[in-house]
């Protein structure tokens, strides 16, 4: 169960714990900038970078058309997923609920699909789709879990699960739908496909979600006291209905866009909400914007290995998380029932 904060946290340790994540963000983007399966190397990327990206090196177009636009979306995805992870955890009061546990990735996987399949591939209609797909997955999961076992652990956990197995069965389906030259590419993107972006589509994606990490920072204190209980929240002055809602709206909103972009990449929104709760405590006020930064810069980081790991080609991003969150999903389940 989700323990409410202990600590006071004040604005000096807030503004603290953002410039040592932001300098943290600003070094993986860099080092993501300066390596890859290319020959260009860090003092090259650096010449590009400096040089601007009208340069007509070859350096600078792979620095600036693919790896830098490849970075800002990895750190946008990690920023999205690891900030949703937080808002389901801290409204199912479940340390292990996270957008791909409990299908609501998935959900956006079938709609983005769809809206791919329809000929809606480009903004906003796949976006559309997607945050369709999200809201029915999530609609869903609160229906299987309505009445008193909404918050239990296991009872949540099942209809992952449930969850997930049919999205993927769907999204097989799906699959099958598509008999042309998409399939490969919907594969690939289906595992977590973060090189298929430029500027403008960066800028479409920040529009969006710039928005709902606004507004889940301004609902943080109501999240801090909605883990005492959300009659305790409730008669503290917190609108817990209308907080709930906007919570859910603006997380399904946020995970929903960023599958449609760069599809499943998972665990991220378990991972880094876990690892700063055990670095900084539970307050929502600091783990926001802690989550904003420190989930940006894993994601960039996990994509750096992804494209420097394999000796030919590269491997797509959410094999790297799922490698590193499956284990930690499986150490919490253990855990929680010790």
């Amino acid at each position: 169960m989700m323990s409410p904060p202990t600590h006071p946290v004040t604005p000096m340790r807030v503004l603290t714990v953002s410039l040592g994540l932001s300098l943290l963000l600003v070094l993986s983007i860099v080092a993501a900038i300066s390596f890859g399966s290319s020959e260009v190397g860090p003092a090259a990327a650096w010449r590009a970078l400096t040089g601007g990206p009208g340069s007509v090196d070859a350096g600078a177009a792979i620095v600036w058309r693919i790896r830098l636009p490849r970075a800002l979306l990895a750190a946008v995805t990690g920023a999205s997923l690891s900030l949703g992870g937080l808002v389901f955890q801290a409204l199912l009061r479940n340390p292990l609920a996270e957008p791909y546990i409990l299908g609501i990735s998935g959900g956006s996987a079938i709609g983005a699909i769809t809206g791919i399949l329809l000929g809606l591939a480009h903004f906003p209609g796949v976006s559309l789709f997607s945050f369709a797909g999200a809201l029915a997955t999530l609609g869903l999961i609160l229906a299987m879990g309505a009445g008193r076992s909404l918050f239990q652990r296991d009872a949540l956990l099942l209809s992952g699960v449930m969850v997930n197995a049919f999205c993927a069965a769907l999204i097989m389906f799906l699959l099958t739908l598509s008999q042309d030259g998409r399939l490969h590419s919907i594969l690939f993107w289906l595992m977590g496909n973060l090189s298929t972006i430029d500027f403008g589509q960066l800028g479409l994606l920040v529009i969006l979600v710039a928005p709902c990490f606004v507004a889940i920072f301004l609902l943080a204190h109501p999240m801090n006291l909605m883990l005492l209980g959300r009659e305790l929240a409730a008669s503290s002055g917190v609108p817990v209905r209308a907080v709930t809602i906007g919570l859910l709206v603006a997380a399904s909103l946020m995970v929903s866009v960023t599958v449609s972009h760069c599809g499943l990449v998972g665990f991220v929104g378990l991972v880094v909400p876990h690892l700063l709760r055990m670095l900084f405590g539970s307050d929502h006020r600091l783990l926001v914007p802690a989550c904003i930064l420190g989930g940006g810069a894993f994601v960039v980081g996990c994509d750096l290995l992804a494209r420097v790991l394999p000796e030919q080609g590269e491997m797509p991003a959410g094999v790297i998380t799922a490698m590193i969150g499956a284990p930690l999903f499986i150490y919490l389940l253990r855990r929680s029932r010790d």
